[in-house]
């Protein structure tokens, strides 16, 4: 039996919610893959509706849409195996949700009809594992292939069985599988071996939809080398690109579609990541793909794809909201710089307005650094001081009367520095950006990172506010990394000027934060972001519990990841450690999930964004019994 196939690789951008151009994007490739001599095609997972739709899978005029463009799918598949992702729809039952019955589903179309409903209750295979953490919420939209086990009185593994396609000498066995279905080492049911044992599977497809994130294929080669190793059949892994998003939290997705052999190397892979193709790959499946070489697959946990995802990201994201032209508002300092650096390469440097705000507290050098930045990304550039509208402000509100009608009493507010701050940051943003932005034809970008997002460290409606916060998931030692990736590689000149990675961060609101004299923010970012890391991006969360035990054994630095001796070097006394810890800790949980809960939506990159990555609730600081215990301990030495 030949069975040497000619595959395409249909690495499509999926346009979320849009079934319409979704289908004449597949009708165009499945075109050009026929011209090609391909007698296979992978589409993605959900390449008809999308993904992440929220709660649009519960109008159930757009289900009859995306079933009626599968069929249009099906009727192109004369000549050629289309193998795509869509949504699966059961009018004649209902989910646990009391809506019609959806599945996320696997379709295998050809000569004008779908297979494998010969073997499975449906003539499409459904997802087996659905994840519910991180961004992915598949149980309130879709029913699993173990729900409707356990319905029809079943194991999981006994309704895992594979399509068949006939051949002129036989059959050609395929095991398929959706995204998660690959993943399965902390579920109870795996997928693939139950497919295996059903025999005469001569290959493996995972059609994924899967975000962006940093480091992620490489885990994913080492997972899906080892399901190949041990199914003895090769791999083929299919992932769109494009952008989607669920409100708050804004994904990229990369593709990097692989083809891995019977020996769990990787023979093909999409290059470059971010980027549409069609691949075509020629598969010897009688020898487990081993007629191609073997290849290097690139790391893809660097700052690199950093930049390529927020580039990508940035690109998409301004052009599916309409937004031609951005302001940015730039203080001299690192993370407004990285922010205009990147913007300017997405959407060109004459789509950007630059604007410094200078108030009696900005350095002559930090002014001169915004302004030598504009200069080297040749953006438009202004200079709107804000002194006289912030001493107007408060002369205004403590020379103003505040009157008790019931007493007739009369009363003045009165401004402290911190207040005046605040006041500062506001005339920045909700006056002067929104109305440039407003007069420019645009809108305003939020420059803040995470680690300053993780505690609040900024102010709403101020500094927080604007329209995408683009460096929102970077600690602030990767914004540094960006901005030197950002010169080296992507500009090829020093466009942040040195001057600007060289000062103290600084928000340059009061006297104390006087970079001329050295002075800057209130993080110590060296150690504090990967203290607020912990708090954020562990699988296994931290708590103060957490960090004060380490530091009682010695190996707080080794678990966070920061340099050895910067805690002594930083806290002396475990006082000191024990009051710095409970500062950012109360920040934390306290009004800094009410400003993330406001703040503008994040471009991810890392395993945990905030936004709908990082579910929490307006609960309050809560201290575990043992870390009182341990606080006890410590200061009581």
């Amino acid at each position: 039996m030949v069975l040497q196939f000619k595959i395409a690789l249909g690495q499509m951008e999926v346009r979320p919610g849009r079934p319409d151009i979704n289908t004449q994007t597949m009708l165009e490739m499945i075109n050009q893959a026929r011209r090609d001599g391909a007698e296979v095609i992978i589409f993605p997972e959900m390449c008809i509706p999308g993904y992440l739709l929220g709660d649009t899978w519960e109008q159930p005029s757009f289900l009859r849409d995306c079933e009626e463009y599968g069929l249009e799918i099906s009727k192109a598949s004369d000549r050629i195996t289309v193998l795509f992702g869509n949504v699966g729809v059961d009018w004649q039952k209902t989910g646990e949700d009391g809506r019609v019955r959806k599945y996320n589903a696997f379709f295998v179309a050809r000569d004008g009809k779908f297979w494998g409903g010969d073997n499975f209750p449906y003539p499409f295979r459904i997802k087996t594992l659905q994840p519910n953490y991180r961004q992915f919420d598949d149980d309130r939209h879709f029913y699993s292939l173990r729900k409707l086990a356990l319905e029809l009185g079943k194991t999981p593994e006994e309704l895992l069985t594979p399509v068949y396609l006939p051949l002129p000498n036989g059959r050609l066995g395929l095991g398929c599988l959706l995204c998660e279905d690959g993943w399965a080492a902390d579920y109870s049911t795996k997928p693939i071996p139950a497919i295996m044992n059903k025999g005469s599977v001569n290959l493996l497809i995972n059609i994924s939809s899967s975000p962006f994130t940093l480091g992620k294929n490489n885990k994913r080669n080492r997972v899906f080398a080892e399901q190949a190793r041990a199914a003895g059949v090769p791999l083929i892994y299919v992932n769109n690109v494009g952008i989607q998003n669920n409100g708050k939290t804004i994904y990229t997705f990369d593709g990097s579609s692989t083809v891995y052999n019977k020996n769990g190397e990787v023979i093909y892979c999409s290059r470059p990541s971010f980027k549409p193709n069609l691949d075509l790959v020629e598969l010897d499946l009688a020898n487990g793909g081993t007629n191609l070489p073997a290849l290097d697959v690139p790391a893809d946990d660097n700052v690199s794809f950093i930049y390529q995802a927020l580039h990508y990201g940035i690109q998409k994201f301004t052009a599916a909201i309409g937004m031609r032209k951005v302001v940015i508002g730039i203080s001299g300092g690192i993370d407004s710089a990285v922010s205009a650096a990147l913007y300017a390469k997405a959407i060109g440097p004459s789509n950007l307005l630059l604007v410094n705000m200078p108030s009696r507290y900005n350095s002559p050098t930090t002014r001169q650094l915004a302004r030598q930045l504009a200069e080297n990304l040749g953006c438009c550039y202004t200079v709107l001081p804000i002194q006289e509208s912030v001493d107007y402000t408060v002369k205004q509100i403590e020379s103003t009367p505040v009157i008790n009608p019931a007493t007739g009493e009369k009363f003045a507010l009165q401004i402290t520095s911190f207040m005046s701050e605040n006041i500062q940051a506001r005339d920045r943003s909700a006056r002067v950006l929104a109305a440039v932005a407003a007069a420019f034809g645009g809108g305003f970008t939020c420059n803040a990172n995470k680690a300053e997002t993780t505690v609040g460290y900024s102010t709403l409606y101020g500094d927080q506010a604007g329209f995408l916060a683009a460096i929102g998931d970077l600690w602030k030692h990767q914004v540094y990394d960006l901005a030197r990736y950002l010169n080296r590689h992507v500009y090829g000149r020093e466009v942040i000027p040195k001057g600007i990675m060289d000062i103290v961060p600084s928000a340059e609101l009061s006297s104390d934060q006087d970079v001329e004299a050295g002075k800057g923010d209130p993080i110590a970012y060296p150690y504090h972001d990967y203290l607020f890391r912990s708090f954020v991006q562990r699988w296994d969360k931290a708590t103060p519990e957490d960090i004060l035990q380490w530091y009682e054994q010695g190996i707080l630095e080794a678990k966070l990841g920061c340099r050895p001796g910067l805690v002594q070097q930083l806290f002396p006394t475990p006082r000191q450690f024990i009051d710095d810890l409970e500062r950012w800790w109360n920040l934390f949980n306290g009004l800094g999930v009410a400003k993330r809960i406001q703040a503008p939506p994040i471009l991810a990159v890392s395993r945990r964004a905030f936004g709908f990555d990082h579910r929490e609730a307006q609960n309050g600081v809560y201290y575990t019994r043992r870390y009182r215990q341990l606080k006890h301990k410590l200061l009581s030495v």
